[in-house]
């Protein structure tokens, strides 16, 4: 098969060169169309209960996570210049294309009891610039008793002030959020520089996209990074500049198309999507590594170019397909999740790496075809002295200290095993910003201030209509926000029963004392003032209740909290959910993105572990399709699986929590480190067969002609990866440490783990044959087989070093 393919691609590679340049034209010309992700990620499936509810909240109230946030902390604000320069800003702000409402100190409304009509009038408290500074501080006044807006739009303990800028969720979804937000935030800065009074940001549309613009910057400066790596890398190893243009030229090819690829699925680039064309280039350039070694090796073999680059691919086409094809299946795992981000990950990355995979095998043998043959400088790397004699070190170690080697993994076993026992999972919200980034710092001031931004939503459905309104329903409310008030991490709730609340205080023409809930005395004459369903007048009423008022909402902010902290509050809520509403005549349920995320997050985590165990047994059918014996199967995972468990104490040991962003590292980091094991292994079956099933003979000569590229490989993966730790997202920074930390593990896995056993194996079976030949009455006893045995192998060493 491979030979008749090696002779196709020769033979018509012209056709393919021009095959291949049409194909890349238009994947560049799709990749043109290709859109950036605006959309809050879907992390369950819709037929999940949680996610059913959040769309029924959706339907019913609107969107939960569009409003954006401002705040300020700064006694200057209250003085009369610097108060009527942020009454114009906000009126500019409430013109922007995009804005549907802004509640803040301008246009803060107050509820004024009109006796004539017998009806509560909504009326600004500001109704024009103040003229004075004592006008400004009496009216300050009176928006501080007013205490339904209190710890909502401003904190009296503080002085900070807020602002809540509603924005429209369909241009939310688009392009043309960037520009609002854009907008919004040019608006406001220009009060910071006229005045010098710092204003905060937040709010999850802020947040998400100020993300998006750093998942585009990074996307650029990440191909930058890998294409500088991969051509020092290969330009060190070869000191050839044939040898690093055409893999890289192979590499941004690979990129063209995986860009394309994107946009002809109708994808669009996410925060994970977008580390695909870095990822790709540091896999393509490993492919070519070991192309382009084994190309010097059978050419310093024999001298004859042409046939050297036809044992490439007859002796390493298959062993480099299974790489690629256990890498893709690391990727591929990920559309078993049913997360729509990680489904479209998994399908763009395997699919590519497929690409990446048949345009190396395909160009290099064509591209190399046209050039001269390599020079002796070109081939000098295979006798490099420091590589030799890392592999001498190696294999002297393997043969004569497999106890030191076998000792050492077992004591590093153990600390895997303590390091596991500490894990633990986690996770927020706003997760992957760094402490030190200003969209976290801003986060902080609302959390000091308010207790937070994310949204928590508690929906309350009564049996009937209008029963929102009802006395107990009321109270029942009252009583559950009092017990939301013993969470710290929970800002103070909105609800239909805070308006009513407001309206009592009205009703008692503004007194503070009178903030309450109407006593049964009180009730008819208050209520009578309320507006009906079909009147104007519901500003703060409309976005409490449906149109029927069966179903109303409690709406709470809560700080960026972990998963297991919003698990514990869930856990704490529902039993006083259940003793406070009567489960016969009301359903109470959590909802909002902070409760979806928590059940995401939770979902994923578990789906994410079954995608890991999924690619643990496609990649066995593999190395089964490879070697065709059990023995073999396990002997291949075991240096793979160790890495895992290694990686699994780091996080332990070093408390990263699990979490979608580094669970994920698992299945990536598989599918790559077991190259590096079919290659070698491959080798060892070959020269398995050769010299007669001679096990010692041919894992010396497997080590000989694949360590230096393990090695190789190695430096490219590890410096590759790493790129990632100087992203700006804590997940992307995990990607990059931690399938390091992994590779760097497999890669001492492979050189000593795997060779120790196969040894040992080799061992086993001159003891059975000993005692076999001494059950035979064969006249050489064991020690003599043994001298012969060290003996071959110190002519063979002599050969490898």
């Amino acid at each position: 098969m491979w030979e008749l393919l090696v002779r196709f691609i020769l033979r018509f590679r012209l056709p393919v060169i021009i095959g291949i340049a049409t194909i890349t034209l238009f994947m560049a010309y799709q990749a043109t169309k290709v859109q950036l992700s605006y959309e809050l990620a879907q992390m369950l499936p819709e037929s999940n209960l949680v996610y059913e509810q959040y769309q029924d909240f959706q339907n019913t109230f609107g969107e939960d996570g569009n409003v954006a946030f401002l705040g300020i902390e700064d006694e200057r604000f209250l003085k009369l210049e610097n108060f009527n320069k942020w009454l114009s800003i906000s009126e500019e702000i409430r013109q922007i294309n995009g804005v549907t409402s802004v509640i803040d100190m301008a246009n803060i409304p107050e509820i004024v009891r009109d006796d004539s009509r017998r009806k509560f009038d909504f009326k600004p408290v500001f109704p024009r610039k103040p003229q004075s500074q004592e006008e400004l501080d009496s009216l300050i006044q009176k928006v501080y008793s007013l205490k339904f807006y209190e710890n909502l739009l401003f904190n009296p303990e503080t002085g900070a002030v807020f602002s809540a800028v509603s924005l429209d969720r369909e241009i939310l979804n688009t392009q043309d959020r960037v520009g609002l937000i854009k907008n919004l935030y040019q608006t406001a800065s220009a009060f910071e520089e006229d005045t010098g009074i710092k204003i905060h940001y937040s709010g999850l549309p802020y947040i998400r996209t100020r993300i998006t613009e750093k998942v585009e910057s990074e996307l650029q400066l990440f191909v930058i990074f890998a294409l500088i790596i991969a051509s020092t890398a290969l330009f060190l190893f070869f000191r050839s500049f044939k040898a690093v243009f055409f893999p890289v030229l192979i590499v941004i090819i690979s990129v063209i198309w995986a860009l394309g690829l994107v946009a002809v699925l109708g994808y669009e680039i996410t925060i994970l999507t977008g580390i695909l064309p870095p990822l790709l280039i540091i896999i393509g350039v490993e492919n070519c590594i070991f192309l382009l070694n084994k190309y010097h090796q059978e050419y310093r073999f024999h001298g004859n170019k042409i046939k050297a680059l036809v044992r490439v691919v007859q002796r390493i086409g298959k062993a480099t397909m299974l790489t690629n094809a256990t890498t893709a299946v690391g990727f591929a795992t990920f559309i078993t999740t049913g997360n729509t981000l990680l489904v479209e990950f998994g399908i763009v990355a395997a699919i590519n790496i497929l690409f990446v995979f048949i345009l190396t095998l395909f160009l290099i043998p064509i591209f190399f075809s046209y050039l001269a043959p390599p020079q002796a400088k070109h081939i000098k790397h295979l006798n490099n002295q420091y590589v030799r004699n890392l592999l001498k070190r190696v294999v002297d170690t393997v043969v004569f200290h497999r106890a030191r080697v076998y000792t050492a993994f077992a004591v590093l076993f153990i600390a895997g095993i303590i390091g596991v026992s500490q894990l633990h999972t986690s996770g927020s919200v706003v997760d992957d910003i760094p402490q030190r980034d200003p969209i976290y710092k801003d986060l902080l001031f609302f959390e000091k201030n308010i207790n937070g931004v994310l949204p928590l939503e508690i929906v309350v459905e009564t049996d009937r209509p209008n029963g929102v309104m009802h006395p107990s329903t009321l109270a029942a409310i009252e009583s559950l926000q009092q017990k939301l008030s013993d969470y710290p991490e929970l800002s103070r709730p909105l609800s239909v029963a805070e308006a009513v609340k407001f309206a009592r205080q009205a009703f008692y023409r503004g007194d503070p004392d009178m903030y309450g809930l109407p006593n049964s005395h009180e009730r008819n004459f208050i209520m009578s003032y309320m507006p009906k369903p079909d009147e104007d007048g519901q500003q703060i009423t409309e976005a409490l209740m449906d149109s029927t008022r069966q179903k109303t909402r409690i709406s709470v902010q809560m700080a960026n909290i972990g998963t297991r902290q919003i698990q514990t509050l869930q856990d704490g809520l529902q039993p006083a959910i259940d003793s406070i509403f009567d489960q016969e005549r009301y359903n109470v349920y959590m909802t909002g993105a902070s409760v979806v995320f928590l059940e995401g997050s939770g979902y994923l985590v578990k789906n994410l572990l079954t995608s890991l165990l999924f690619a643990i047994l496609i990649i066995s059918l593999l190395m089964a399709f490879l070697f065709n014996h059990p023995r073999m199967i396990i002997i291949s995972l075991i240096p793979n699986l160790f890495p895992q468990l290694l990686t699994a104490a780091l996080m332990g040991l070093a408390g990263v929590p699990i979490k979608p962003s580094t669970i994920l590292v698992f299945s990536i980091a598989l599918g790559i480190s077991v190259d590096n094991s079919i290659h070698f292994l491959a080798k060892f079956r070959q020269e398995f067969a050769i010299h007669k099933s001679n096990i010692k003979h041919a894992v010396l000569t497997a080590l000989r002609e694949s360590g230096a590229s393990m090695i190789y490989t190695f430096g490219v993966l590890f410096f590759g990866f790493s790129i990632f730790t100087a992203s700006s997202f804590g997940g992307t920074q995990a990607i990059g440490y931690l399938i390091a930390f992994t590779l760097f593990v497999a890669l001492l896995s492979n050189l000593f783990l795997m060779p120790a056993i196969l040894l040992s194996l080799h061992k086993r079976i001159l003891i059975k044959d000993f005692r076999t030949n001494g059950m035979n009455g064969n006249k050489t006893g064991p020690k003599e087989n043994q001298k012969k045995a060290v003996d071959s192998y110190r002519k063979l060493t002599n050969q490898v070093h």
